[in-house]
């Protein structure tokens, strides 16, 4: 079983950046797929992005292709989400999770392990 620890959230004001982490522990990623996913106040938790480990393919939302990238890192075993351009929309709690195998799923119930997610405002 893989446990999902995030890092990097904050506050920051309307065209900053931000680069959100999501660490592996007890397991490597080696054979899953990653995702990051948002919830804001009120609203569904919603697909940010996700990241094949194998392959290295990815899929971002419309609402944040040009201005989010998720990458990956062998050596640290650590999946990124840099987000620039953010815009006061982006606000919510940001959640990592993953699911094993290769195809990326942008169904949330299709993702068995999650994070504790991190909170990202985004101030006007």
């Amino acid at each position: 079983q893989v446990q999902l620890v995030e890092s990097g959230g904050g506050l920051v004001q309307a065209g900053g950046s931000l680069r959100l982490s999501c660490a592996a522990r007890r397991r490597t990623f080696s054979s899953y797929v990653v995702g990051w996913f948002r919830q804001a106040p009120g609203k569904e938790r919603d697909f940010v992005a996700a990241i094949s480990w194998s392959s290295g393919s990815t899929t971002n939302a419309d609402s944040v292709k040009g201005r989010f990238t998720i990458s990956r890192d062998n050596a640290k075993n650590t999946v990124y989400l840099q987000m620039n351009s953010l815009k006061p929309e982006d606000t919510a709690v940001y959640y990592c999770a993953a699911t094993s195998g290769t195809y990326i799923y942008t169904d949330l119930r299709r993702y068995d392990y999650w994070g504790q997610g991190t909170q990202v405002t985004v101030s006007s």
